[in-house]
């Protein structure tokens, strides 16, 4: 395993599940076993306070934190940043401090947005939060927390949005030997992975992993990205530089190759967090086709997008999809208005 040699710790259950998606699958196809074969990768079972994503780039990242002594960790996100709720509790477990910077949204008024979902579950956790207007810098936000917490005599470590640097990529190649080694376990061939892409960490660490198995010869499996940020620049932008860094702690030979960094931006609706009527479908069919709870800012786009590319016909019928469940269950409970409306029947 390449990532033995790098400090980690043990935050996730892993490795999660690979479960198929059958009832999705036939419902896209209309009829049983008509279209591309769906599995889903549940990351939503990482464990920690709820899983999701980000605990597979904690466990490299905190690690780094405890070598160099730090005793307080920092990072940012939106109010309902499923990142900042899984930093909270992985310091929680640690015995380390908490401090949050949190951007108010611009796009979303339901009074649920401020005190249920992810930021009750912040603040249960202990952590310390800080309020930034919506136009504001996050970053700038946390370099003053930073400087304030060195000046009371505490050590700060500071993680940006999504733990999405290179070394935090190491927990998605790490997921994509998973899904390799699960893969064969199950007799499938992987012909392509999907997922939700926003600060660029998961989709990165990703596609770097996959390039280190394809070092073995043959071509990577291609991921595809769907952008939840409404940035169609940024997003591939982000993804390149960690699946680069990663790549680089990897070994991988070769660099990275311009097709590797598929993102499709077609999904993401207005903003980041604003609710569509497709993520509402995609959540909802979720829930009563597979009794699979997604969430409404991250894995509900990229099912949306997923959901509609097979049915537009973008995967052969005999193909094998992965879809990566990120997690965010606690998101949907402050979203419960966007659900009232517009109602599958």
């Amino acid at each position: 395993m390449p990532l033995s040699r790098f400090p980690r710790l043990t935050l996730a259950h892993l490795p999660t599940p690979l479960e198929p998606l059958e009832r999705l699958g036939d419902h896209l196809a209309g009829q049983p076993g008509g279209g591309p074969r769906l599995y889903v990768k549940r990351d939503d079972c990482t464990g920690l306070a709820s899983g999701g994503n980000k605990t597979r780039k904690l466990e490299f990242l905190l690690a780094e934190a405890l070598e160099q002594g730090c005793d307080t960790i920092v990072t940012e996100g939106g109010r309902q940043s499923n990142h900042v709720r899984q930093t909270a509790a992985a310091a929680a477990r640690l015995g380390l401090a908490c401090e949050l910077v949190l951007q108010e949204a611009h796009f979303w008024d339901d009074p649920d947005y401020d005190v249920s979902g992810n930021i009750f579950l912040d603040r249960l956790l202990g952590a310390t939060l800080h309020g930034v207007a919506c136009e504001a810098d996050r970053k700038s936000g946390m370099a003053r927390v930073a400087e304030a917490i060195t000046r009371r005599g505490g050590k700060p470590y500071v993680i940006p949005a999504g733990g999405s640097t290179a070394l935090g990529g190491l927990g998605y190649a790490g997921c994509a030997f998973e899904i390799a080694a699960q893969a064969e376990t199950l007799g499938i061939t992987v012909d392509h992975i999907v997922l939700a892409s926003g600060s660029g960490g998961t989709q990165g660490g990703l596609v770097a992993g996959l390039l280190a198995i394809a070092d073995g010869g043959g071509g990577a499996i291609p991921a595809l990205g769907i952008d939840i940020d409404a940035d169609p620049e940024g997003v591939p932008a982000r993804v390149r530089a960690v699946a680069e860094g990663t790549a680089g702690l990897l070994d991988v030979t070769g660099g990275v190759p311009l097709s590797a960094v598929a993102v499709n931006s077609d999904y993401a609706g207005q903003a980041y967090g604003a609710p569509t009527e497709a993520m509402v479908e995609a959540v909802t069919l979720l829930a009563r086709l597979e009794g699979l709870l997604l969430d409404p800012v991250y894995s509900g786009k990229a099912m949306a997008g997923l959901i509609d590319l097979v049915r537009r016909g973008f995967f052969a019928a005999d193909d094998t999809v992965v879809f990566i469940h990120t997690g965010g269950l606690p998101a949907l409970f402050a979203y419960r208005g966007a659900f009232e409306d517009l109602r599958l029947e």
